[in-house]
């Protein structure tokens, strides 16, 4: 690659790059596409009367040729990545030490934490798709209905990023920093019409009204399963300290009762007690295990439908 002649236009530039950058994160790859094209601009509007290919000339030896560039994304990734990975949990042998593990990985609460947060999100985005694409679509015959459909549009695309930002820093999942690459070198009547007719769009859309389903159903499974099972840890534990009482059933069985946030109530004997902790402690980390399950689907689900990674292959 580093033989190959130097690009001869900025289009062709960013294409070299993109090769050059084959098999990377795609969102690595929008944002390494963003950054090339903003820089080569600006230093192409600084240059007035010099042509694109003697712009690229020029700059070759502070920016880099695209091989060059493309190296050093991957090299920066792997340093940042590393430097905002958090501290791996100790590497456990045995089965059990894998299974009670998971509470010492922060990956586990940063997930639990967005799964509570989804049905805020989830609301939002929903209510800001449907309520957008009504009112634009709705005016569409008339002059101001363009005008706010492209508007929408592009907010969707900021928000975008905005939900790209919180499942990086809470899932784990590289999303990208940077805006699509749009090739800014063409007509906005042009732009205006790849923004329609860009699949990653359609998808960001599908993805916010799937987020209110999911967000109902992140809220619900977090807080059933926890609510469950801290119930379960905390019942003995408030009789034996004599916070709560067990009662005296008709055949003079010893019965623990408590009721938890469904409404329903049970009882066992006091001798199960013991039994009924270790359940409890046991459905604590089966949650936790679920929990952190979910946030990795659901950073697998939005690095599919944010990131258009086809436009790289």
């Amino acid at each position: 690659m580093n033989t190959d002649r130097m690009p001869q236009s900025i289009s062709e530039y960013l294409d070299h790059l993109r090769r050059a950058l084959a098999g990377a994160d795609p969102a690595l790859i929008q944002d390494a596409l963003y950054d090339a094209e903003e820089y080569l601009r600006s230093e192409l509007a600084e240059q007035p009367g010099r042509s694109e290919a003697e712009v690229i000339a020029s700059v070759a030896s502070s920016y880099g040729a695209p091989a060059e560039v493309a190296e050093i994304y991957r090299d920066t990734e792997v340093t940042v990545q590393t430097a905002l990975r958090p501290p791996a949990p100790v590497r456990r042998s045995s089965l059990a030490g894998r299974f009670f593990g998971v509470a010492a990985d922060p990956r586990t609460y940063a997930s639990l934490f967005y799964m509570v947060l989804s049905l805020a999100t989830g609301i939002f985005y929903f209510t800001w798709v449907v309520t957008g694409l009504s009112v634009s679509l709705g005016l569409v015959f008339v002059l101001v209905g363009i005008p706010l459909l492209i508007l929408f549009f592009g907010s969707v695309r900021v928000l975008s990023l905005v939900e790209g930002r919180i499942v990086e820093v809470m899932l784990g999942e590289r999303m990208p920093r940077r805006p699509l690459y749009s090739a800014r070198g063409r007509s906005w009547l042009q732009r205006i019409g790849d923004m329609f007719t860009d699949v990653r769009t359609w998808s960001t859309l599908l993805y916010m009204l799937m987020m209110l389903p999911l967000g109902i159903a992140y809220f619900t499974i977090s807080v059933t399963a926890f609510s469950f099972s801290l119930s379960m840890v905390a019942a003995p534990l408030l009789v034996w300290t004599g916070l709560a009482a067990a009662g005296m059933d008709m055949d003079g069985w010893m019965l623990l009762g408590w009721s938890d946030v469904s409404g329903l109530s049970a009882s066992v004997p006091l001798w199960a007690t013991p039994l009924v902790l270790l359940a409890g402690v046991l459905a604590l980390f089966v949650s936790l295990h679920l929990v952190r399950g979910i946030g990795r689907v659901h950073g697998a689900i939005a690095k599919h439908l944010l990131v258009r990674s086809a436009q790289y292959a």
